[in-house]
């Protein structure tokens, strides 16, 4: 995989799933990451080809839950982002799914208690040995690219020192975050972090940060010296900031998602969470629409509150008439 002038869907958790990855890549986005997957769920899983949706799952065992799904048409874009404290895990979790993904992440920015407590997370950028051990042990295993995502440590000089350490371990690029673990997302990301770890490495360097319009790409670019740009909350608001021609309206984008969820029967929770997010940067949650959403049981419940039943039904009447398909 080539990081060099690329738009980039960042990770997020619970709404990084397969129907986000493909609309973004439908409107321009040239790598796409999951959300992060903490390794000791992912290596519960059995890889299972499912034959109705065209698509390979990664199921729990025991819960039958679908932890990781995923598709033909993103193999060459789609970044599986791995939450880890443990090297041979980490691999053991990569090894689980490398057959079907563009590249491996290793997450070491997160700021959210669950993955702190884990020493996931942000947790590791105060264990410099620990992500050496990490990314060290995936790429003397692995022939598919291994890349990490970090954040601001407190100095300049730290940050920088960090990336060096990283470049060293043979990653194929690094992600910088340009904000601190004890900033919130209100607070601007700060670009000239950014561009103290551009200047100091020779791999790519991913900028991140207060991408909000497709012109932000370059401008966050060019203020930087990065080599690619990845848009996190920009990208979740609406999906074509990776489109040169402009963003399509909300409402459209809105339909767009809901239509990718039916057809590749996403987890309604995560359907319905990442509508929230999509819907509370334009309007109020307090309408009572939006709290017939909450309320939504199914996929099925979410088509019709939206326009889209006929779609639904059309799409599970061609499922029904092939269902001698299914896992294998």
């Amino acid at each position: 995989m080539d990081y060099h002038n690329k738009l980039i869907l960042a990770p997020m958790v619970r709404v990084g799933t397969l129907p986000l990855r493909l609309l973004a890549a439908e409107y321009g986005a040239d790598i796409t990451y999951g959300e992060e997957i903490v390794d000791h769920k992912i290596v519960k899983c059995d890889r299972r080809i499912n034959e109705l949706l065209g698509s390979t799952d990664f199921v729990e065992k025991g819960t039958e839950s679908v932890v990781f799904r995923t598709c033909d048409q993103e193999k060459d874009k789609v970044v599986f982002q791995i939450g880890t404290s443990d090297a041979v895990r980490a691999l053991t979790a990569a090894q689980l799914v490398c057959n079907d993904v563009a590249a491996i992440d290793i997450n070491m920015g997160c700021p959210k208690p669950f993955s702190l407590s884990g020493g996931m997370g942000a947790a590791l950028l105060s264990k410099p040995e620990l992500i050496s051990d990490i990314l060290t042990t995936l790429r003397r295993n692995l022939t598919l690219p291994v890349t990490c995502k970090i954040r601001l440590l407190k100095s300049p000089h730290d940050t920088v020192e960090l990336a060096r350490r990283i470049e060293k371990t043979g990653v194929h690029a690094i992600a910088v975050h340009g904000r601190h673990v004890l900033d919130r997302p209100r607070d601007p990301a700060k670009w000239s972090g950014i561009a103290d770890v551009a200047s100091a490495l020779s791999i790519p360097v991913i900028a991140n940060g207060d991408v909000f319009e497709y012109d932000d790409f370059q401008r966050i670019k060019s203020a930087t010296g990065a080599s690619s740009v990845m848009a996190a909350r920009g990208a979740l608001w609406n999906p074509s900031i990776f489109s040169p021609e402009g963003k399509v309206s909300y409402e459209i984008m809105e339909k767009e998602y809901i239509r990718k969820c039916i057809l590749w029967d996403n987890d309604i929770r995560s359907t319905k969470h990442t509508l929230r997010d999509m819907k509370s940067h334009y309007t109020s949650l307090e309408v009572p629409f939006w709290r017939a959403v909450v309320k939504a049981e199914s996929t099925a419940d979410v088509a019709e509150l939206y326009g889209e039943q006929e779609y639904y039904k059309e799409h599970y009447r061609l499922i029904k008439s092939d269902s001698n398909k299914g896992y294998r």
